[in-house]
């Protein structure tokens, strides 16, 4: 049995793809047709582009099943991509990473009817968050355009979230002369994230599109556009550098092998740790006259950050370090969130996985004293903040029982089972 990638229908700017998976997989797919919609008139686009994106969000799920892909037609450069990521996923996670064959009736150059002269221009997956700033910061004399895509951390029915979240990009756009994109997508919606969750969290460091997808998906996404207006590169903003040992879905030997026609995917920054792209952000803005603000959180229903999660402490406290105030870019900074940071290692209330170790770490390996902090209580709080056993101070901060109790579940009950129940799950774990 394969699974089926349908022929798309284009209507105007949206693609929509039927996805077809055998009986077995099932439980992996929530039934809806795979549809991705862009700023730009699609007419033209060959079916062969049109299909990467579909492509490269049910692959990987495929392999993980040892199931083939069947397809119509495929760019015959994209189609060597998916047997290179294959591999390359394959030897990350080779306890759960089987392989499949790309099945496909026609094997497309869509080089043959353009030039590589018509790709000079790039494009930069950017959320406004340190990353992809950073990365903007890096290719700024590309004048790269910014793709903005919500379906990710911003869900495709978050549109008040979403709102805000693409102002914020409109406006840093504007302020330099840049050309923004925006991509809606039910690229996560159209799988059954839970249901994966709950079969691979145990092999992952993290989520599923994290962990395996996303640097495939998201560079991917940019196919139809890129082919439209001619982008050569897709920049994605590096997650850690080579000395985090752990498999993560966007990396190098993944990202950089993304291709089709005369673009490329391009992983930005992977020789900079987090807290040196801070350090980059604040060189950078001692030559701008506005600040801009730096949005990071994935929790807070406006599109701007919390100011009370893990990932908001992270940032405001990476950033004072750097010499920045936070106040001036999105976060409310001051005394008392030292405090509050450091109550949340002690009283083991962060949950932290490898990839969030690593960059508290980071922190502690950068912290210097031969400036001026610009907020109050800094001193004190890195000085505590070197003598911290990062690792062992969150061993003891586990994950909530309900989550483990329906994973636990979920890899064990039949598909039709689990999917009358996973409902009542929703409701009842809001009560737990």
């Amino acid at each position: 049995m394969s699974l089926t990638v349908h022929d798309p229908t284009i209507e105007g700017s949206t693609i929509e793809c039927e996805i077809t998976p055998p009986r077995h997989t099932q439980r992996f797919f929530s039934g809806e047709p795979f549809r991705v919609e862009y700023n730009v008139d699609l007419e033209g686009l060959p079916t062969e582009i049109a299909t990467i994106p579909a492509l490269a969000h049910v692959c990987p799920v495929a392999w993980a099943n040892g199931v083939d892909v069947e397809v119509s037609a495929v760019d015959e450069t994209f189609l060597e991509t998916l047997e290179e990521v294959r591999e390359v996923l394959r030897g990350m996670y080779p306890s759960f990473i089987e392989g499949g064959d790309i099945r496909v009736g026609e094997v497309v150059d869509t080089r043959t009817d353009r030039s590589p002269e018509e790709f000079d221009r790039s494009g930069l997956l950017f959320s406004g968050g340190i990353d992809s700033v950073a990365s903007y910061v890096r290719q700024r004399e590309e004048t790269p355009t910014l793709i903005s895509i919500q379906g990710w951390v911003v869900g495709v029915e978050q549109d008040d979230r979403w709102e805000g979240a693409r102002t914020d990009i409109d406006t840093f756009a504007a302020d330099r002369g840049l050309d923004v994109q925006n991509v809606r997508s039910n690229m996560l919606s159209c799988l059954d994230m839970p249901m994966l969750q709950a079969h691979y969290k145990r092999y992952v460091d993290g989520a599923w599109y994290s962990s395996v997808g996303h640097g495939i998906g998201l560079v991917a996404l940019c196919a139809p556009l890129s082919y439209a207006l001619g982008l050569g590169t897709i920049h994605i903003a590096s997650s850690h550098t080579d000395e985090f040992e752990h498999p993560w879905g966007s990396h190098p030997s993944i990202d950089n092998n993304v291709r089709w026609t005369y673009t490329s995917g391009n992983h930005d920054g992977y020789e900079l740790s987090r807290q040196e792209k801070v350090e980059l952000i604040a060189d950078y803005v001692e030559t701008e006259t506005t600040a801009f603000p730096i949005r990071t959180c994935v929790h807070e229903d406006r599109g701007g950050n919390c100011n009370e999660c893990e990932k908001c402490y992270r940032t405001m406290v990476g950033m004072v370090l750097a010499g920045l105030d936070p106040n001036r870019f999105g976060y409310e900074m001051d005394e008392r969130r030292f405090h509050e940071v450091r109550e949340g290692f002690e009283q083991r209330t962060f949950v932290m996985d490898d990839h969030t170790i690593f960059h508290w770490r980071d922190i502690q390996d950068h912290v210097r004293y031969g400036r001026e902090f610009p907020v109050d209580g800094a001193t004190a709080f890195f000085e505590w903040l070197e003598t911290v056993d990062i690792g062992a101070i969150t061993e003891s901060a586990t994950e909530a029982t309900h989550r483990k109790v329906v994973r636990g579940v979920a890899r064990n009950i039949p598909y039709p089972v689990y999917n009358s129940l996973y409902p009542v799950y929703g409701t009842l774990k809001k009560q737990i």
